[in-house]
């Protein structure tokens, strides 16, 4: 199941996150594991992008992916989170590395001969040496996950206004306005969208205003489930925009 982002409170109250309630209660009740699980479906595409970054093929990505979520989960791995100082991506970042960091321990003792029977990750042929271990030397830069995730943030937020626009019977208003959420308005001048929607260039001036709002709202929203103090929330922002900038 995909969740979608809920706005952020408008009295300035942080409501209890998915991240928040995952650090409170350790994993330990139905509902931080129900919350980690969630967080975990839907930042998995920043994962699998870093370990392929890393050099390995889409199968042995998605298959160490589909590993390290289930161990994750399964291990509550949340020990060294600090309650009140943690980020999600921060956290996965972390646990990805480590996760990595072991999985090369696990390759050099099967090298080496070590005389503990392995436990195979779940590979088409059981042959451990097929898991491309990468050198932690030839390491993908943390920016290069932040900026994965980034664009995962930005992907969810356009899916859910997408989805409001579709419950509001406005889906083809959308269809000719999203250029302006995703920066491709070269092919598509104000005057033609208006024309297309049978509205005036003012209207759709407006639109695209409102539009645009609404879709930094359910930013932020979507921000705010993966962070546990709302100081940081303004600067989680602020480093979206600042990863997806860069070249």
């Amino acid at each position: 199941m995909t969740t979608q982002p809920t706005t952020a409170p408008a009295d300035g109250n942080f409501a209890t996150t998915r991240w928040t309630q995952v650090l409170r209660a350790r994993g330990e009740t139905v509902e931080a594991q129900k919350a980690l699980s969630e967080l975990c479906e839907a930042y998995w595409t920043p994962v699998f992008r870093f370990l392929r970054r890393e050099g390995r093929d889409e199968d042995t990505a998605r298959e160490l992916t589909q590993e390290f979520f289930a161990r994750l989960i399964a291990r509550h791995g949340l020990a060294t989170v600090q309650q009140g100082r943690g980020r999600f991506r921060s956290f996965l970042l972390g646990a990805v590395k480590h996760f990595l960091a072991d999985m090369r321990d696990h390759e050099r003792r099967l090298k080496r001969g070590g005389g503990a029977t392995p436990e195979p990750l779940a590979s088409g042929n059981g042959t451990e040496t097929e898991l491309q271990i990468s050198d932690p030397s030839a390491a993908v830069p943390d920016t290069f996950f932040d900026r994965q995730w980034a664009f995962t943030v930005m992907e969810r937020g356009l899916v859910a206004v997408e989805r409001e626009f579709e419950s509001e019977g406005k889906r083809d208003q959308f269809a000719v306005l999203k250029p302006w959420l995703v920066g491709e308005t070269e092919a598509l001048p104000q005057a033609e969208a208006a024309r297309r929607l049978d509205l005036t260039e003012g209207a759709v001036k407006v639109a695209i205003h409102r539009l645009r709002k609404r879709f930094r709202e359910l930013i932020r929203a979507e921000i705010a489930q993966t962070i546990d103090d709302p100081v940081r929330l303004d600067e989680e922002l602020r480093y979206l925009v600042e990863v997806l900038s860069a070249t």
